[in-house]
């Protein structure tokens, strides 16, 4: 019987190492950035407003390296959470820690590990920033175990998603304004609208197996009850931006936005969960029209 060369089983120890880091990325959603885009927009909302249209570059590259290390580290614990519910659901059977590709104590390490770093990066910021971020990481840590607890874990999704907003004023200007809260507000209506589409992709499944959503909540007036708290999210933004004078250039972005808003509502009007799915990922752009409009205002309109 030969011996397998040397290189032979040096190839199969590569190629599990390949797999297995494929696997980590899958994990953490690398192929899937929406969730950090999403997370990413409100951040430098608050990073432009709070630096008048400068940020400072060292907060700018903590905050945007944050952004990713905890949509990682979130990602991590949520499929943790979900590790007995994603192999019931027909949208996340096959993610790596549902079909074992990963195991619960790898989940934990990595979600850990990105923390510990996100962490170090913060600890360069002022002391209100790190007492702050101290308290993103309880919220992302704890927001998947809400969906078992509460009808409702989208305003919680909210609160972990917008916390950065006052967290960037914070580092920016040593305290939060007024226009901090209301930023954090208006994301906290934001991710509820955009999640409850994403919950209405898998309502059926939920149902099934007993786990809450505001889709399920809200029911046959789900579409109704989106398009009022977009109006509000609308209403919010534009009260953030006369309270810092912004002017005509960050009005068309919410123009925009709000026109995204309205296709979403066309889009989601049979509740086809292929649909809903789409409006969900065309928030990335209501996000990108306020930041586009916020910087074009602080460009062009320097003196208002």
């Amino acid at each position: 019987m030969n011996k397998p060369s040397a290189g032979e089983p040096r190839g199969s120890t590569l190629q599990d190492m390949r797999r297995q880091i494929a696997a980590y990325g899958r994990l953490i959603r690398l192929e899937r950035p929406i969730g950090t885009l999403l997370l990413l927009w409100p951040t430098l909302w608050a990073l432009w407003i709070a630096g008048e249209g400068h940020p400072r570059p060292d907060v700018f590259t903590v905050f945007v390296l944050g952004v990713f290390l905890m949509r990682s580290a979130g990602c991590a614990i949520n499929d943790f959470a979900d590790r007995a519910i994603d192999p019931h659901v027909s949208r996340t059977r096959d993610r790596p820690l549902a079909s074992g590709q990963v195991s619960p104590v790898e989940a934990l390490l990595l979600a850990a590990g990105f923390s510990l770093i996100a962490l170090g990066l913060v600890s360069t910021m002022n002391r209100l920033t790190v007492l702050m971020a101290l308290g993103g990481g309880f919220l992302a840590a704890t927001y998947p175990f809400l969906k078992r607890f509460t009808s409702l874990p989208q305003i919680y999704l909210g609160v972990a998603f917008g916390w950065g907003v006052p967290m960037a004023f914070a580092a920016q200007t040593g305290a939060v304004p007024r226009v901090g809260w209301l930023l954090f507000i208006a994301v906290i209506i934001w991710a509820v609208i955009y999640d409850t589409m994403y919950a209405m992709v898998d309502r059926d499944d939920d149902r099934r197996i007993g786990v809450r959503s505001s889709a399920i909540l809200f029911g046959d007036a789900d579409r109704q009850i989106i398009g009022a708290l977009q109006v509000l999210f609308v209403l919010a933004m534009l009260m953030a931006g006369r309270q810092v004078g912004l002017g005509g250039w960050y009005y068309a972005g919410l123009v925009v936005a709000a026109g995204l808003f309205a296709w979403q509502q066309y889009v989601i009007r049979d509740r086809a969960p292929a649909a809903c799915f789409r409006a969900f990922l065309n928030n990335n752009l209501v996000g990108l029209a306020v930041f586009v409009g916020i910087v074009l205002d602080y460009t062009f309109a320097p003196y208002r």
